[in-house]
C-alpha cells in the first residue's frame, strides 16, 4: 500500500505534486480491493475527498462510509430525474451515515426552455447534459482535492483503460474508482449480501438509470446500457469523459 500523506488544502501542494501521487498510487492499488483503494484515498485526502452518486444504488456509497462516516455525497439533481431517483436519494439520506448535498443547475428547468426552447435534450443532449449535469458539478467539486466515482470497466468501451487512480485534468483534481474493476455479478453480490439499496427502477427494466427523458426500459438481453439516450449516437454524459 502507498505512504500517504494527508493534504490539507489545495493550496498545500502543486498540481504537478498531485500528479505525482496519483502515477504512483496507481500503480500501487492496480487490481487492490475496493476498500484497500478507499483508506489509501481518506488517508491521503482527509476531508478534501467526496463521493458523487448518481443513486442508482447505493453500493459505493455504503462502502466508503465504513471507512468514512460523514463523508459528502453529491447528487446532482437535474430537474429530469425519475421520481424512484429522488426517492432513492432521501432513503440513502436516511439509511447511511452520509451527508448527501443536492447539486443543481444554474437554471431551472423551465428557464432553460426559455433560454433555450424546449426539449433540448432530444435536440442538443451533449449541452443539456453539460448544463444540467457536468457544470454544476465541476462547481460542486471546486472545493475538494478528491473525488470518488463509481465507474466500472465493464460499463462502456470508453472506461475500459480508465485506472484505479487517475488525475482529472480537466477540474485539477485526483479521481478514485474503487471499484472500477468489479464485475455486474460482483455488484449484484455486494448488494445482496450487504442489503444494499438500489433505485427500484432496476427491478422494473432499467439496468442503467439517467434523466428520465432520456433513458427507457431495456429487453432481456439488450446491452445494460443501450437504454441511455437511445437513437442519439451517445453513451456518456460527459462527467466521466
Amino acid at each position: 500500500m502507498p505512504s500517504t500523506t494527508v493534504l490539507e488544502s489545495p493550496t498545500d501542494r502543486p498540481a504537478l505534486d498531485l500528479r505525482d501521487i496519483v502515477d504512483s498510487a496507481a500503480r500501487a492499488l492496480e487490481g487492490a480491493p475496493a476498500l484497500e483503494v478507499i483508506r489509501w484515498a481518506v488517508a491521503t485526502f482527509g476531508d478534501r475527498i467526496c463521493l458523487t452518486s448518481s443513486m442508482s444504488d447505493a453500493a459505493l456509497i455504503h462502502l466508503v462510509s465504513k471507512v468514512k462516516p460523514g463523508i459528502d455525497v453529491l447528487f446532482v439533481d437535474t430537474g429530469y430525474h425519475f421520481a424512484e431517483t429522488i426517492g432513492t436519494r432521501d432513503a440513502v439520506e436516511a439509511v447511511y451515515p452520509v451527508n448527501v448535498i443536492n447539486v443543481t443547475p444554474s437554471r431551472t428547468v423551465a428557464e432553460q426552455e426559455t433560454a433555450l426552447g424546449p426539449r433540448l435534450h432530444g435536440r442538443n443532449p451533449d449541452l443539456c447534459c453539460f448544463l444540467r449535469k457536468v457544470e454544476p458539478l465541476g462547481r460542486a467539486l471546486e472545493g475538494y482535492m478528491a473525488w470518488f466515482s463509481g465507474i466500472r470497466r465493464e460499463e462502456t468501451a470508453s472506461r475500459r483503460d480508465r485506472k484505479v487512480i487517475e488525475w482529472d485534468g480537466k477540474r485539477g483534481m485526483v479521481k478514485v474508482n474503487p471499484i472500477l474493476d468489479w464485475t455486474q455479478q460482483q455488484m449484484d453480490d455486494y448488494v445482496s449480501d450487504n442489503g444494499i439499496l438500489v433505485n427500484p427502477l432496476h427491478h422494473d427494466g432499467y439496468p442503467s438509470i439517467g434523466c428520465a427523458p432520456c433513458t427507457r426500459r431495456v429487453a432481456p438481453g439488450e446491452d445494460p446500457r443501450s437504454g441511455r439516450w437511445a437513437g442519439l449516437g451517445k453513451s456518456e454524459c460527459g462527467i466521466h469523459l
